[in-house]
C-alpha cells in the first residue's frame, strides 16, 4: 500500500474525474441542440478528467514500483486542487474570451504537472535501482510536455490567423496528446496491461519501455516542432516515428495478450483504446505527409481529433478506472470481485456499441446517421459513470458482510459465453438500428424513388454495360454516356469533388442518393432502349451544368425519342420541384405539394404564435475577441403569413447572427455543417486569402475563420458556394457591423437586412428559375414580409434613432426611405454622405452587399413608414412601420 493515501481514498482523490466525465456528457448531449465549440467537450474530457487521472495515478504507480514510503498526501492535494482550479480557469476564460483568466488558469495547469513531474523525479533519484525504473521515467517525460502545450493553447485562445492557427493548433495536440496523455499511458500499460490480464509481464517488456522512450520523446518533439515550423514532412516524420516507438514497445503487449486473452471489460476497452490510437496516428501521419497545405491538415486533424478523444483517451480511461477503482477500495478479494462484476456489466453491448458506432461516425455516412450513432458512442460511454458509483456501494457492502471464512478463493468473475454473444449482437443490433433511423429521418440520402423502365420496349440482349462518372466542379465526367440497345446498363458514380455533395437522378427515377466527398454509389438502370437524361438534384447544381446524357445507339431514333425526357423539374430531396415544368406522365408520380406563392397574400395577419425578429442592434460586447460557432442546418420556416420555405441558415434564422464590433476587433468563428449539401462562408469584414477559410465544407465537417476588422462599415456575410445566388437566396447571409471610431451614442440603433425570396413548393426550397430570371415573389426586411408592420419598431419623440441598413440581395437594390422622415445623417460604405447641419436626405440608395445608416429624429407622435423606395418591392414586402410615441 502506498503512503500517497490512493487506496480507501478513491472516492474523494477521483471524485473530479466523475464530475469532469460527467460535464463533458452533459455538454456531448445539448449539443446536437444547443451548439458547442468541439474544443470544449475534449478539453473537459482530457484536460479535466483524464489529466486530473493522471496525476493521481502515475503517483500511486510511482510509490508502487519505486517501494517509496514518502507521505505526500497534503502536497498531492495541493497539486490536485492546482490543477482542477486552473483547468476551471481555462475553460472559462476560453469560453467568456477573458484571455487573462486563460493565462491565468494555463499557468497553473502547468505548474502542477511541472511540481508534479519534480516529485516524480526527486522519488526517482532517492529510489533504489529497480527493474521498472523506465516506466517512473515516462511519467517525467510526460510532466515536461503538458506546460509546453498550455502555452501553445494560450496562444491560440490569444487569437492566431491562418496558417499559424492550423499550425500551433496540431503542435498543441500532438505535444497534450502524444507527449502528456501517450507517454503516461504507454509507461503504465508496461505493469499493468499484463496485471489486468492476470498474466505475468513478458521478458524484455522493461528493456522495450527503455528503448522506445527517447523514440517515443524525440518524436513528439519533431512532430510538434514541424508544426510550428511549418513544415509538413517533419510533422509527418514525427507522427511516423511515434507510431514506431509505440511498436517497440508492441511485443511485451501481444505476449501477454496471446497467453491470456482478454475476458473483462477493462482489458477490451484498454485494447479498443490502443488500436484507435494506432489507427488515428497512422492516418493523421499519412494525411499530414500527402496534404497539399495546411487547410487540409486542418481537415484532416479536425475529422480525427474526437476519435483521438473518444476511441483513445476515453476508452484507455473508463478501461483503466474499471480495474484500478476496486482494486483501490480494497478490503480483499469479496468486495474487489463485487466491484469489478459491477464494472464489467453489460461490457459486450457497452464495448459493441462504442466502437461501432465510432467506426460509423469514422465512414462516409448521412450526416443524420453520424449524428445518431454519435449519441449511440456517447450512451454507452456514459454508462460506465452509474456503473463506477454502483461499484464503490457493492464494495462497501461485500466489506460488511459476514463471510464463512477471513478469505474467498474464487477467481474473477467470468461471464457466460452465450451472454457475452448475445450481448455483442444487441451491441450490433443498435448500430444497426442507428443507420435506419438515419436513413428515415434523411430519405435523401438513399435511393428512395420508384422507377420506370428505360427499355422503351427493346429486346434485352443479355449483355451488361457499366460505365464508371465522376462529379467533380459542377459537371459530370463523361457528360454523355453510349449504350447498346438493349443492353443493361450500370453507371458507377463516384463523388470526386474536394468539398460538395452530389447525386445523380435519372428520368427513369433511378437515383443515386447524396453522395458525400469521396462516396461511390451504384446506379442500376436496367435495359436501355432509349435516350435518358440524368442531373444532379442538389439545388442549383443543374442550372450550372451537372447534367448527363444517355444515348442508345442502335435503334430508331423515333424509339429513341418516344418517351419525353427533359424532366429537370423534379428537384429530389426535401425541396420538392423547383418548378420549372409539370412532370410527364412517364415520370414516376410522388406526392407534389402546391406551390408557395399560392398561399401569399400580404394583407392577412401573422399566424398564432408568430413573434417579429428583434430589429435592435445588439450592444457592443465588452472583449475585443469575437469566437462564435455558426452552425448551417436545414429548417423549414414562415417567410410570410402561411407561406412556408424550407431554408439554409446559420444557427436556424435567416439573416443569420448579427456579429457587432468595432475596428481592430478580431473574429473566431467556427463553422459547422448540419446541412444536407455543402455550404461556406465569406465575411466580407475581413481582408484575407479567401481560399482556406471560404472553402465549401461537406455535411458534417467545420472550420474556424479567423479575421480581424480593420474597417468600418456594415458587412455582409453569406455562403459563397456555387451557385451563390441560390444559397444566398435560400437564407445563408448575414451582417457584421463594425462601428466607425467616434460614433456618437443614440437613443436607439436598430438593424434591417433585406432581402430576397424566390419560392418554390410549399415548405420547400429556392425556386432556381425564378432566382435567374430575377422575378422574386418577396422583397422582405429581415426575413419575413411586412413582419414590423405587424410589430412596428419603437421610438419617441425627438429621440435620435440610428438605422443600419443592408441590402444582402442577391439581385435587387434598395433605396431606404422614412415616410414622414427626414435624415440628418447618411453613411454608405465607409463613407459619411451627410453630416448634421441644414441638409437632409430622403433616401439611402444601395446595391446588393452594400450597408450603410441612417439618423434621423421623429417630430411627432405617430406611425411613420418604412419602405424600399424601389415601390415593386415595397409592395413585395419591404415595408414596416416605426411607432412613435410621446
Amino acid at each position: 500500500m502506498s503512503s500517497s493515501g490512493t487506496r480507501g481514498f478513491w472516492p474523494l482523490r477521483d471524485l473530479p474525474v466523475l464530475i469532469w466525465l460527467t460535464a463533458t456528457v452533459a455538454v456531448a448531449f445539448v449539443h446536437p441542440f444547443v451548439p458547442a465549440p468541439r474544443w470544449l467537450m475534449i478539453h473537459l474530457l482530457m484536460l479535466g478528467a483524464v489529466s486530473h487521472a493522471i496525476l493521481v495515478w502515475s503517483r500511486y504507480f510511482t510509490d508502487a514500483l519505486l517501494h517509496s514510503g514518502h507521505d505526500d498526501r497534503r502536497g498531492q492535494n495541493r497539486r490536485l486542487l492546482l490543477l482542477n482550479g486552473g483547468t476551471v480557469g481555462v475553460v472559462t476564460g476560453v469560453i467568456s474570451d477573458a484571455w487573462p483568466a486563460t493565462l491565468l488558469g494555463a499557468t497553473a495547469v502547468g505548474c502542477a504537472v511541472l511540481w508534479h513531474g519534480w516529485t516524480i523525479l526527486r522519488l526517482l533519484g532517492a529510489a533504489l535501482p529497480g527493474r521498472f525504473g523506465s516506466s517512473v521515467r515516462y511519467y517525467v517525460a510526460a510532466a515536461c510536455f503538458l506546460p509546453v502545450g498550455a502555452g501553445l493553447g494560450t496562444a491560440l485562445a490569444r487569437g492566431l490567423t491562418d496558417p499559424w492557427h492550423t499550425r500551433i493548433v496540431v503542435a498543441h495536440a500532438s505535444v497534450n496528446l502524444l507527449g502528456w496523455v501517450g507517454l503516461t499511458v504507454v509507461g503504465t500499460l508496461v505493469t499493468l496491461w499484463p496485471t489486468m490480464l492476470r498474466t505475468r509481464i513478458a521478458a524484455g517488456a522493461e528493456t522495450a519501455a527503455a528503448r522506445a522512450l527517447p523514440v517515443l520523446v524525440c518524436s513528439v518533439v519533431v512532430a510538434a516542432g514541424g508544426a510550428s515550423a511549418g513544415l509538413r514532412p517533419l510533422a509527418a516524420l514525427g507522427i511516423v516515428g511515434y507510431v514506431a516507438g509505440l511498436l517497440i514497445t508492441a511485443p511485451a503487449f501481444v505476449d501477454a495478450m496471446r497467453r491470456k486473452p482478454p475476458t473483462e471489460f477493462p482489458a477490451w476497452s484498454v485494447l479498443a483504446g490502443l488500436t484507435w490510437l494506432l489507427g488515428t496516428l497512422v492516418t493523421l501521419g499519412a494525411g499530414i505527409g500527402t496534404a497539399s497545405s495546411w487547410q487540409r491538415v486542418d481537415e484532416v486533424f479536425g475529422w480525427l481529433t474526437p476519435f483521438l478523444a473518444a476511441g483513445f483517451g476515453a476508452q484507455v480511461l473508463l478501461g483503466a478506472l474499471s480495474y484500478l477503482v476496486p482494486v483501490a477500495l480494497g478490503g480483499g478479494p469479496t468486495p474487489v470481485r463485487a466491484a469489478s462484476a459491477v464494472l464489467d456489466r453489460g461490457a459486450p453491448l457497452r464495448l459493441v456499441a462504442t466502437n461501432t458506432g465510432l467506426l460509423l461516425c469514422a465512414l462516409p455516412v448521412p450526416s443524420t446517421v453520424r449524428i445518431i450513432a454519435s449519441l449511440l458512442v456517447l450512451v454507452a460511454l456514459a454508462s460506465a459513470l452509474p456503473l463506477l458509483l454502483l461499484a464503490v456501494r457493492a464494495s462497501r457492502r461485500a466489506k460488511s458482510a459476514p463471510t464463512a471464512s477471513g478469505r474467498d478463493s474464487r477467481g474473477p468473475y467470468v461471464r457466460p459465453t452465450g451472454q457475452v454473444a448475445g450481448f455483442a449482437v444487441t451491441g450490433v443490433a443498435a448500430a444497426v438500428m442507428v443507420v435506419a433511423a438515419g436513413v428515415a429521418l434523411d430519405p435523401a440520402a438513399v435511393s428512395a424513388r420508384s422507377t420506370v423502365s428505360a427499355a422503351a420496349g427493346v429486346t434485352a440482349t443479355g449483355e451488361t454495360t457499366t460505365v464508371a462518372v465522376e462529379a467533380r466542379d459542377m459537371r459530370f465526367t463523361p457528360a454523355s454516356i453510349s449504350v447498346p440497345a438493349g443492353n443493361r446498363l450500370v453507371v458507377v458514380l463516384t463523388n470526386a469533388d474536394d468539398e460538395d455533395v452530389h447525386d445523380l437522378v435519372l428520368d427513369t427515377g433511378a437515383d443515386s442518393g447524396r453522395l458525400a466527398p469521396g462516396q461511390t454509389a451504384r446506379i442500376e438502370v436496367g435495359v436501355v432502349g432509349r435516350s435518358l437524361e440524368g442531373w444532379c438534384s442538389v439545388i442549383g447544381h443543374k442550372q450550372m451544368g451537372m447534367l448527363l446524357t444517355v444515348d442508345a445507339t442502335g435503334v430508331a431514333r423515333s424509339t429513341a425519342a418516344a418517351t419525353p425526357t427533359d424532366h429537370g423539374a423534379h428537384q429530389h430531396g426535401p425541396g420538392g420541384t423547383t418548378g420549372d415544368e409539370a412532370p410527364s406522365e412517364t415520370e414516376p408520380q410522388e406526392t407534389q405539394s402546391a406551390p408557395a406563392a399560392d398561399f401569399l397574400d400580404l394583407m392577412a395577419g401573422p399566424s398564432p404564435g408568430w413573434a417579429a425578429r428583434d430589429a435592435a442592434l445588439p450592444p457592443l460586447p465588452e472583449s475585443r475577441l469575437h469566437r462564435r460557432t455558426f452552425v448551417v442546418r436545414d429548417v423549414e420556416r414562415e417567410v410570410a403569413p402561411g407561406v412556408t420555405q424550407r431554408l439554409w441558415t446559420y444557427n436556424g434564422t435567416a439573416p443569420g447572427p448579427v456579429l457587432h464590433g468595432r475596428v481592430g476587433d478580431r473574429f473566431e468563428i467556427t463553422l459547422v455543417n448540419r446541412g444536407s449539401v455543402g455550404h461556406s462562408i465569406d465575411f466580407h469584414a475581413g481582408a484575407l486569402s479567401p481560399q482556406d477559410p471560404m472553402r465549401t465544407i461537406a455535411p458534417g465537417e467545420s472550420l474556424t475563420y479567423n479575421f480581424r476588422a480593420t474597417r468600418a462599415g456594415v458587412w455582409m456575410y453569406h455562403c459563397s458556394t456555387m451557385p451563390m445566388s441560390a444559397h444566398i437566396a435560400n437564407g445563408l447571409f448575414g451582417a457584421v457591423v463594425i462601428e466607425p471610431p467616434h460614433l456618437p451614442r443614440v437613443d436607439r440603433n436598430y438593424l434591417l437586412v433585406q432581402s430576397e425570396l424566390y419560392l418554390g413548393m410549399q415548405g420547400g426550397e429556392v425556386d432556381v428559375t425564378k432566382l435567374a430570371a430575377e422575378d422574386p415573389d418577396l422583397v422582405v426586411f429581415n426575413g419575413f414580409a411586412n413582419q414590423y408592420d405587424h410589430s412596428p419598431l419603437a421610438a419617441r419623440v425627438g429621440e435620435r434613432v440610428r438605422v443600419w441598413v443592408l441590402d444582402a440581395g442577391p439581385n435587387r437594390p434598395t433605396s431606404f426611405h422614412v415616410v414622414g422622415g427626414l435624415f440628418d445623417t447618411t453613411y454608405s460604405e465607409g463613407v459619411r454622405l451627410l453630416r448634421r447641419g441644414p441638409g437632409g436626405a430622403q433616401s439611402l440608395g444601395l446595391q446588393p452587399a452594400q450597408g450603410g445608416f441612417i439618423e434621423l429624429s421623429f417630430p411627432e407622435p405617430g406611425d411613420y413608414p418604412f419602405v424600399s423606395h424601389v415601390m415593386i418591392d415595397a409592395e413585395r414586402g419591404a415595408h414596416g412601420l416605426f411607432r412613435v410615441t410621446p
